[in-house]
């Protein structure tokens, strides 16, 4: 997979002079229908310690996800990426969709302090790897400065 050919269109999509609420339902759904083996991409924020879905491609979701439950919440509590190859393994995984086999879950920050995550399902096991790992960590590090550069809009 080439991922520097992604980055360039997952860059366009990510102007921190647009509203970060179009910035996110575009990058979803290009992570979705761009990228191989995907059958969901979105975001989760934080809110009075619970993670409530947000601008996402793919079947209904979870409304809400408490730190520390589930793929999201773990990554979320931890402050730290999750690279889960079997979701039917994770202790306390939320199956929002069955047909999910691995999933990639990186924290988003605003003003050091996580405040969301970027979350991708695969319906293939262990779909993820370091490269995919770099490529969505770069896809968060744009989405926190679309998210600095709008705070005023966003209200985080």
């Amino acid at each position: 997979m080439d991922y520097e050919s992604l980055w360039a269109g997952a860059e366009s999509l990510l102007d921190p002079a647009i509203h970060p609420l179009s910035n996110l339902a575009n990058i979803s759904a290009y992570i979705r229908f761009t990228l191989p083996d995907i059958n969901w991409s979105g975001f989760y924020f934080l809110l009075d310690g619970v993670l409530n879905l947000g601008p996402f491609c793919g079947l209904p979701a979870c409304i809400s996800i408490p730190l520390g439950r589930g793929v999201c919440g773990t990554a979320a509590k931890l402050n730290e990426t999750q690279c889960v190859p079997d979701v039917h393994a994770f202790p306390g995984h939320i199956a929002c969709d069955c047909n999910s086999r691995s999933e990639l879950v990186v924290p988003l920050h605003l003003d050091g302090k996580v405040v969301g995550v970027l979350d991708i399902d695969s319906p293939i096991p262990n779909r993820f790897g370091e490269p995919e790992v770099a490529f969505f960590t770069r896809v968060a590090s744009r989405v926190e400065r679309c998210l600095t550069d709008n705070r005023t809009i966003w209200q985080l």
